[in-house]
């Protein structure tokens, strides 16, 4: 029998599931053991998680658990905490891509003889990622992007308030092109230009669909992907746009979108979406900003020596602004391959991603020779 153990998220803000009620359920039906810890956060009620016949225990008692449950959440590990970790665990560890602080993570797993089976890496044999979010990632960044822009308009100089999550798509979309008709009658009936860097992937065309449902015509929607990127940066392009939203996946070094300089001359950009969020990698694309924003604090200043206002938003969960229907996405596209944990020995996507674990944890021990 697979025991599955879904903790509670400890990120601020952090509202989703990588376990909906209804997939758990399912998963239940199939004959998994399934326990679920008690959380406030999460968009979904402890109650719908006890009606589809979970066990139900406080927060934080994964460390407690039996070690032969598999320990599923989404985001990172509390912080702080430099125990080290027996079990496996299931979950975004954001530390095979030379992340600030990658090697305490993995010393962590290395020390108690555990393992990550990495949410973000779980491949199949075409190399496609079997489940992730970035649709609605792009969907929600394009949103803030926006929203930040129509701010910048409607209340020059005043510091964006915080978000809360939306219950839905429709409800979000309803929000923001109430926004966008107020501020674009403010800027004599020009509707902002959106650019979306990697816009046939999940993410971009979650970026793209947001643009559209609020209104923007397609020709303000600028969709770039490797075919327009393949010679390399810099892109002095980005800096027509009035909105940039990056949606690439960053696998190799790559030269930076545009340089701190070029924000000094003569450019329309006046929001930056960092969706794809690499802000602690030494190859980000986007050289100008080395902190993640939040929800209560979505957007920080650029510097420039122009007097347009610059934004730029880097939240590492965008997702969760719409907590509900992501998660669902998420965790539907993900059922197959927890199913396959029934039989992980011969899983192409579990063998690969305990390989991929494995390989990284040699390159951390080899760096410390």
């Amino acid at each position: 029998m697979v025991y599955l153990w879904l903790r509670a998220e400890t990120k601020a803000m952090e509202h989703r599931a990588a376990l909906t009620p209804s997939t758990c359920k399912t998963l239940l039906d199939r004959g998994f053991k399934i326990t679920v810890e008690r959380s406030r956060e999460r968009i979904f009620d402890d109650e719908e998680y006890e009606r589809a016949g979970c066990h139900m225990v406080p927060i934080g008692e994964w460390r407690k658990a039996p070690k032969e449950a598999y320990i599923v959440g989404l985001k990172e590990l509390p912080e702080g905490e430099t125990d080290p970790l027996e079990h496996t665990h299931i979950f975004f560890a954001h530390c095979y891509k030379n992340q600030g602080g990658w090697t305490d993570i993995l010393g962590r797993f290395d020390a108690g003889q555990g393992t990550i089976l990495d949410l973000e890496f779980l491949n199949d044999t075409q190399g496609r990622r079997v489940a992730a979010f970035g649709y609605h990632a792009g969907f929600a960044g394009a949103a803030i992007g926006v929203d930040d822009w129509c701010h910048q308009k409607l209340n020059p100089g005043q510091a964006l308030p915080p978000y809360k999550p939306f219950p839905n798509e429709a409800s979000l979309i309803s929000y923001i092109k109430e926004r966008l008709d107020r501020a674009v009658a403010l800027n004599n009936n020009k509707v902002p230009e959106v650019m979306v860097m990697g816009a046939l992937g999940r993410c971009g065309k979650g970026a793209c669909d947001f643009a559209r449902a609020v209104g923007i015509p397609e020709a303000k929607i600028i969709q770039w992907d490797m075919a327009e990127t393949k010679a390399g940066g810099p892109f002095p392009r980005i800096l027509e746009s009035e909105i940039f939203v990056n949606c690439i996946y960053l696998n190799q070094p790559i030269p930076p979108f545009f340089t701190p300089e070029m924000l000094d001359h003569e450019r329309n950009l006046s929001v930056i979406v960092d969706v794809s969020c690499d802000t602690t990698n030494p190859h980000n694309p986007i050289p100008v900003y080395s902190i993640n924003t939040t929800f209560d604090n979505a957007v920080v200043p650029v510097p420039s020596k122009n007097s347009l206002p610059l934004d730029v938003c880097s939240i590492d969960h965008l997702p969760t602004l719409l907590p509900r229907e992501s998660s669902e996405a998420f965790s539907r596209d993900l059922l197959p391959t927890i199913i396959d944990l029934q039989s992980r020995e011969q899983s192409a996507v579990w063998g690969g991603a305990e390989a991929l674990f494995n390989q990284k944890v040699a390159a951390m021990k080899a760096l410390a020779q």
